[in-house]
């Protein structure tokens, strides 16, 4: 086979060009050894380029970010295709239904307008389909364990608000964040590493659920204190250096005075030392 000539649709020839690579007649080793839980891991790697590039604003790579993540919706269905599961265009086919089915307001005679009935409305035709589905009888059955743990901590807490276990506002979570505070300390005073690790994924879980009462995604707020750490860290870094300084041989006191410089640079819009001009 040769290469997919170049006046097909696009979607059409990366359809070709993946065929091509799981091809046992000269397709590529390593793609033909490959099944669906040896490529699901970069499936959510290539997710998370993608989410990187629109968090650092960067839409020239977003549009290749995306590519990537479009072969893995097309590798995955080619593994189906070649087992008799599914075709590419079902998987095309069932989105459509779903949004369609999922958007009354838009594709139907509901007259739904503001955004929080229409949340509210989603997630209940979302629990009908669950209900009519065999993912489970649990209300929490298809929430899904690969997540990240922020994030998957979020959907638990908020499928469980949909049938009303949910605090009535932020200040009861932020007392529950105090309560949970104080048993973490009580485990450090006993001595305790698995009631410590325990009482600290407690205390997460409720931050969490703070962030969630907040409109808060906390796994992007987690990135961007990530982001923020790496920066000022960098700032120590390259200032010590600039004064023929190693880090090692630095107090502690005096590196926070230059995380407080780093923390001053920010808040004035300037530009670190520390950062690519």
């Amino acid at each position: 086979m040769s290469t997919p000539p170049e006046n097909l649709p696009p979607i059409d020839r990366l359809l070709a060009i993946m065929a091509k690579l799981r091809d046992p007649d000269g397709g590529c080793p390593w793609d033909l050894e490959q099944d669906f839980a040896s490529i699901a891991p970069y499936t959510i790697e290539e997710a998370y380029e993608v989410a990187d590039a629109i968090e650092r604003k960067r839409y020239d790579e977003l549009k290749d970010e995306l590519g990537d993540l479009l072969l893995q919706v097309v590798f995955h269905s080619r593994m189906a295709e070649e087992a008799d599961l599914f075709r590419f265009d079902d998987v095309a086919a069932a989105i459509n239904d779903k949004m369609i089915r999922r958007h009354p307001h838009v594709f139907g005679d509901a007259s739904t307008r503001d955004s929080q009935t229409q949340t509210a409305e989603w997630e209940a035709i979302k629990a009908a389909e669950r209900k009519a589905s065999d993912k489970g009888e649990s209300l929490l059955d298809d929430v899904p364990v690969a997540l990240p743990a922020l994030k998957r901590a979020q959907k638990l807490q908020k499928r469980a608000a949909t049938v009303g276990f949910d605090w009535p506002d932020a200040e009861r979570v932020l007392d529950k964040v105090d309560e949970e505070l104080a048993e973490v300390r009580e485990a450090m005073a006993a001595g305790d590493a698995e009631a410590v690790a325990e009482e600290i994924g407690d205390l997460i879980f409720v931050c969490t659920n703070l962030g969630r009462k907040m409109k808060v995604d906390v796994e992007a707020a987690t990135r961007s204190a990530n982001a923020k750490f790496e920066r000022r860290f960098r700032h120590i870094e390259v200032t010590l250096s600039a004064r023929g300084q190693r880090m090692q041989d630095t107090s502690l006191e005096a590196m926070e005075d230059l995380w407080d410089e780093a923390k001053k640079i920010e808040k004035s819009g300037k530009t670190s030392q520390a950062e690519p001009v």
